[in-house]
């Protein structure tokens, strides 16, 4: 009967993690979109929301404490509770760069985002998607899927890197696109940020499977 309770409460906070996931994604979408479109209207809407994703991740970090202070968890049910802490922690981390990233939109008036920056948007597609599936697998325990999703990340540097030859190239063109051109280069490093903590969330999955630290991010 214990043993019931403590699985149920643990799927209760997979549940609130999962939420918690869901609003970053669309975090990171909408401060894309907000970009692209150049809509200060919905940057400052992704900024407000801001609080949402942080008060998720209060709410989850109390109840994993008291869950270890109270019920005595065994060391598997330890270390999934308190891997949960670390995952909403680097869920919390990419949120911000959502707003970092709405805080670019108002210095990019007026610039073409014509399909020669088209990578930029690519990266968005990989980051949103690897989160997604990097919580399928920390609900399930998947630690073969931990590791390749971090293949996928490989892919995210590989396209920011490739973003500085396209942006320069427009730059050295334009020189008026100095600024604009230099939050573009803002905005995709913000992404491949956002993909290397989602790179930590496989570490953790693995960890709470295994009760091992690999580093992922070398």
């Amino acid at each position: 009967m214990m043993r019931e309770l403590l699985s149920n409460k643990i799927k209760m906070l997979n549940s609130e993690l999962i939420e918690m996931a869901s609003l970053v994604e669309k975090q990171i979408i909408d401060s894309m979109k907000a970009l692209k479109e150049q809509d200060v209207k919905l940057a400052k809407t992704v900024i407000k929301n801001d609080d949402k994703v942080d008060n998720l991740q209060q709410v989850i970090e109390e109840k994993c404490i008291k869950f270890m202070a109270t019920e005595s968890p065994v060391a598997g049910d330890l270390r999934s509770i308190y891997t949960t802490t670390k995952v909403v922690t680097d869920l919390e981390r990419m949120a911000d760069y959502a707003v970092d990233i709405c805080k670019i939109v108002p210095m990019v008036k007026g610039v073409d985002f014509s399909e020669d920056i088209s990578p930029v948007w690519e990266l968005v597609d990989i980051v949103t998607n690897m989160i997604k599936l990097a919580i399928e697998a920390y609900v399930k325990g998947d630690e073969k899927a931990a590791y390749e999703i971090c293949d996928m990340d490989d892919k995210v540097d590989q396209i920011y890197r490739g973003m500085f030859g396209i942006v320069l190239k427009k730059m050295v063109k334009d020189e008026s696109m100095i600024n604009q051109g230099t939050q573009i280069l803002f905005a995709s490093k913000y992404l491949e940020r956002i993909g290397d903590h989602v790179t930590n969330l496989c570490e953790w999955i693995i960890f709470s499977k295994k009760g091992d630290y690999v580093d992922l991010n070398e």
